[in-house]
């Protein structure tokens, strides 16, 4: 079993590895920059493309599940079904985005807290990026539909792909061109594009077999589509929590003032780094919980949750000890502002003990969506979302930004507790 998860896991660590670090680097070039303003402009822009992005990475993790029950089944029209109604939704989902890009952007930063130089260059980050939309959101179907064919390898050489050819753009656009966050924006696009091209390449050259089961009218079967929807729905629902704890950390920090934001935002690529970490082991409980689960193998479905237990509780605590002996140094790539660098101090403690109170999230995440438990996950986040608000605006007036930091560890432990009462629950146990 270990060796069955390293396989997933291992080329899924790599693959996500690189994202945090693509924020780094974003983070690290607007840092050296003349002003804390070109940190908050990225950590605030890059909010509404978390909104955007995660607002449909319900089609990754919807298909995965989906595809890997499809894979256990050994259904091969199913498994087509399952990639060409992701992709008819994602393309469309990406023009449209296109199509409203101005009242996206402007409702966005109207919401947002932030200081009117902060919000221009957002606006500015924004208008540039966007137009990856439509390529970024296919990415997602297509990544989520390879790992639920139990192929973490794709994933892994597209992801770090796009990744390498997104830092090379953007050293290239402000360190050579002199461009400042519209920099960092194009290198986005350039990347997506190369990204994209490549995973057709992919595609083609293993899984050519599936076009014989191109078929319109069975894509865009009604019942096709309310079944892949019914579970989609649930996991938007799930998503759009993540999305709104997220957006509102950045905005109250922003809010607090340009200073806080350019910490906390320092402050969560530790958090980022973490998650992209143990969503390695979690894309592995996707495909393996999936294909079990498709195959009606209750006994492989409960030892595999035994075995990710144990590999998550042991990152975890590596994390710790990561953290508190080099959490000062690892601030240092992200800036050399030694006035942001004192302040996101003051609250580091906070990310030491993240990992602790957040892995047991990520694990359970991808049981639950290997298991298609997407309305038990819906409610578990919800509850974990009513936490989070309840406890900063409890104890905000006393203690200010640690009150954000706090209700962070609280919304992941409760994610993760929530999920372990209801574990019992789930599909799979009552077959």
């Amino acid at each position: 079993m270990n060796k069955d998860i390293l396989k997933l896991a291992i080329p899924n660590i790599l693959t996500n590895l690189t994202v945090p670090l693509l924020g780094m680097v974003d983070m690290h070039l607007m840092g050296y920059q003349d002003s804390s303003v070109f940190m908050g402009a990225v950590a605030l822009g890059g909010v509404i493309f978390n909104f955007v992005y995660w607002g449909f990475a319900f089609l990754r993790m919807s298909i995965s599940g989906l595809a890997a029950q499809a894979f256990g089944r050994k259904n091969t029209n199913e498994m087509a079904m399952m990639l060409f109604r992701g992709l008819f939704l994602a393309l469309s989902a990406g023009v449209l985005l296109l199509l409203l890009q101005k009242g996206v952007a402007g409702l966005s930063l109207k919401i947002l807290e932030g200081s009117p130089e902060v919000k221009q260059l957002a606006a500015d980050y924004f208008y540039i990026r966007i137009w990856a939309a439509p390529l970024a959101i296919s990415l997602m179907v297509i990544n989520g539909w390879f790992l639920g064919m139990q192929n973490a390898i794709y994933p892994m050489v597209i992801s770090v792909t796009i990744n390498i050819v997104n830092i090379l753009s953007s050293f290239f656009f402000v360190k050579l061109l002199n461009m400042k966050v519209e920099g960092v924006a194009l290198g986005s696009v350039v990347a997506n594009g190369v990204g994209f091209i490549l995973s057709l390449i992919l595609f083609l050259k293993r899984y050519s077999y599936i076009l014989k089961e191109f078929n319109i009218k069975v894509i865009l079967n009604k019942n096709g589509l309310l079944r892949f929807l019914d579970v989609s729905g649930d996991i938007f629902l799930r998503t759009l929590c993540i999305i709104v704890v997220f957006t509102f950390f950045t905005s109250k920090s922003a809010g607090t003032g340009d200073l806080i934001l350019a910490a906390n935002s320092a402050l969560l690529q530790f958090l980022f780094l973490f998650s992209y970490f143990l969503d390695g082991f979690a894309y592995a409980a996707e495909a393996l919980v999936g294909k079990f689960t498709g195959s009606k193998n209750i006994t492989e479905v409960r030892r595999t949750v035994r075995y990710l237990f144990g590999w998550g509780a042991g990152f975890a605590l590596l994390f710790v000890g990561i953290y508190g002996g080099l959490g000062k140094q690892i601030l240092l790539l992200f800036t050399n502002q030694a006035d942001v660098i004192e302040v996101a101090g003051t609250y580091l403690p906070w990310l030491i003990i993240l990992p602790i109170t957040g892995f047991s999230s990520f694990i359970w995440d991808g049981i639950y969506i290997g298991a298609t438990a997407s309305r038990l996950m819906r409610n578990t986040m919800l509850l974990a979302t009513v936490v989070f608000f309840s406890l900063f605006y409890a104890l905000k007036a006393d203690i200010g930004n640690h009150a954000l930091w706090l209700a962070m560890n609280c919304f992941m432990l409760g994610r993760g507790l929530f999920q372990t009462f209801f574990y019992n629950k789930l599909n799979i146990f009552r077959l």
